[in-house]
């Protein structure tokens, strides 16, 4: 329970109208650090008042003032306070009480100013707004009247049973004299205040229970009388019309921060930026907006499995990167059902099994599909801490749309990479056209010419010049039909691409996860002189060797050699990162590509780069059969 014990006070309550002798009328104790609530202006009657008005220093007329702001009260609520028959210091206690809770346009504040205004009304020890869930669950927990100190010596917050669960049930006010007394009583946790008398009333929010007043202990030791009920009752109401008008406030705030939102979304894919960047603006507008402490994106991985790519807020660090399976994760469950999620109490939600222990402190999440036509790309989730409210329908509702921006983003990155990898191919096969048409030709000409003058040369070193000569150019035929090949391959499987052309995916394919583009040198007959079995350790090994570089180097360059001569493939990978870290470190990563290269008769070592990172070398022997 979030706030101190309060010390008691003397709060004298005047009237404030000409006409009237202002003298105390009433002496009330008020726990200090909740605000007193004076009577302003008007007689003993509630809406009936004075005609005369007070004018203040800067010449307003202050009890003209509160009728203006009475006038603004709904009818029912008038009624209400017309039949509350209390002495008139009591009266205006009860009437500011009303006046101030809807004060305010937050709701967070607004609930508090309504428990505080309850325990000064009914004049009460302890009190408590519960926020009622999906179900018969609290979601949120006000208490007024104990210190931090017993509230973490209580431990967690009620979460709507006994005693507050039979109000949640029957949401009608609920009058004890004894709370043990009541068949629903079973008892307090250790460490609790003794508590004895017992008022509790529903507040609505039109036709819906929003939540409950619970108050206890009524001081000097009497119990709760009608009239209290009464009281409290009306002051439900009034909480009913400011939480109303609290929501809405906030859903036309929220409203226009999507809007903005969406325009800056729009604006960035219109621009072509990079991917990347628009989907953390997604995910930090949607954390800003609905107030997360932690915001997680997920693109699916192949199988049933998820990659967290892109994690910020509260332990973001604990998120990315994670490959997570769909059966086991909130994310998945809301990338199988194909709508949002919501989850209380996310650190305990028995849905999530998989991954390591990385929830802690966390509470109320939603995770919500990002959908574009009949595809699902990914999952938006959404965390806060334990303590806050959970996630609501009309947090989610625009969330589900916003999500979808970030599908709208993906698909629209990857038909420009489509266009662009189109284009490429094309000009690949111009170049391929023209390598075989021009160059091939040519030198194949050059070569007869070399071979017909052998012939006609008489000296031994001349002659051996000239056949080394065409020896090169035979050489030179087979490279250049081998870079041919690699140019034309198509993506159409990985049966039906070269070395060369997987390579080069592979090393595009990283740049996402690396936020650069590394460079490439390939030098050889690649496509021609490497085994099919080589060459799936070759990727396999570089996709390992380009993953550890983006998640431990912190790199900002990196250069991938693959060279293929002299019965021998050799793979450098080079980074200008950190390098090695000094006490170690788990090494099963490189372990691994170890026993690929000894597997295949070969070698790998790890070295510090001239660029100050660290430079892998794998080098295994070429069998050809």
């Amino acid at each position: 329970m979030t706030d101190p014990g309060h010390p008691r006070t003397l709060v004298t309550v005047r009237r404030k109208c000409p006409t009237v002798r202002a003298e105390p009328i009433a002496v009330h104790e008020v726990p200090l650090g909740v605000r007193p609530l004076p009577w302003r202006c008007g007689p003993p009657g509630i809406r009936g008042g004075h005609d005369g008005g007070t004018v203040s220093d800067n010449g307003t007329d202050r009890c003209g003032e509160e009728r203006h702001r009475l006038s603004t009260l709904p009818e029912d609520l008038h009624g209400r306070l017309d039949v509350v028959k209390r002495g008139p210091a009591e009266a205006a206690l009860l009437l500011e009480a009303v006046m101030s809770v809807g004060r305010g346009l937050d709701l967070p504040q607004v609930l508090r100013r309504i428990v505080e205004a309850a325990v000064v009304v009914v004049d009460a020890e302890y009190g408590a707004l519960g926020v009622v869930g999906e179900g018969t669950r609290l979601t949120q927990f006000l208490p007024v009247g104990i210190t931090e100190e017993q509230r973490e010596a209580i431990g967690p917050l009620p979460e709507g049973h006994g005693i507050l669960g039979e109000l949640i049930h029957h949401p009608e006010p609920l009058r004890l004299g004894e709370l043990s007394e009541h068949p629903s009583s079973y008892g307090f946790p250790p460490n609790h205040p003794s508590m004895h008398s017992f008022l509790g009333v529903p507040i609505r929010v039109r036709d819906e229970v929003f939540g409950n007043l619970y108050l206890t202990e009524k001081r000097g030791g009497r119990a709760f009388d009608a009239e209290d009920e009464t009281v409290l009752s009306t002051l439900a109401v009034a909480a009913g019309v400011a939480i109303e008008n609290a929501r809405l406030y906030t859903q036309t705030r929220d409203r226009q921060r999507w809007q903005e939102a969406n325009s800056e979304i729009v604006a960035g894919l219109l621009s072509e930026v990079d991917d990347s960047h628009v989907l953390r603006m997604i995910v930090e507008h949607s954390s800003r907006i609905l107030g997360a402490d932690l915001g997680v994106l997920a693109l699916p991985a192949g199988g049933r499995s998820l990659r967290v790519v892109l994690a910020s807020g509260m332990d973001a660090e604990m998120h990315s990167g994670l490959i997570l399976p769909r059966e086991g994760s909130l994310a998945g469950a809301a990338l199988d059902a194909g709508e949002p999620i919501t989850s209380l109490d996310v650190a305990d939600d028995p849905r999530i099994t998989a991954g390591p222990p990385r929830w802690t402190g966390l509470g109320p999440a939603v995770a919500v599909p990002m959908v574009t036509g009949e595809r699902t790309r990914g999952v938006l989730l959404l965390a806060r801490v334990q303590g806050r409210p959970a996630f609501t329908d009309s947090e989610t509702a625009p969330l589900l749309t916003f999500a979808g921006q970030a599908a709208l983003a993906m698909e629209l990155t990857e038909r420009r990479e489509s266009a662009e990898q189109i284009a490429l191919l094309e000009e690949r096969d111009r170049i391929a056209r023209d390598l075989h048409d021009l160059a091939i030709q040519r030198l194949f000409a050059t070569g007869m010419t070399l071979q017909s003058v052998v012939r006609l040369v008489e000296q031994p070193q001349a002659t051996e010049r000239l056949l080394r000569a065409v020896d090169d150019l035979d050489e030179t035929i087979k490279i250049i039909r081998s870079t041919i090949f690699g140019l034309r391959a198509r993506d159409s499987g990985r049966a039906g691409q070269g070395l060369r052309a997987r390579t080069a995916t592979t090393v595009e394919q990283a740049a996402r996860t690396l936020g650069f583009q590394p460079s490439l040198r390939m030098e050889g007959l690649i496509d021609t002189d490497v085994p099919a079995e080589i060459a799936e350790q070759v990727i396999a090994v570089l996709g390992e060797a380009l993953s550890n570089v983006a998640r431990h180097a912190r790199a900002t360059a990196v250069d991938v050699s693959l060279v293929v001569g002299k019965g021998a493939l050799a793979l450098v990978v080079s980074d200008n990162g950190v390098g090695m870290p000094e006490h170690g470190g788990s090494r099963s990563g490189l372990d691994n590509l170890v026993r690929r290269a000894e597997k295949l008769g070969g070698e790998m070592s790890v070295e510090a780069s001239g660029q100050g990172g660290i430079r892998l070398n794998w080098r295994v022997p070429l069998r050809i059969s």
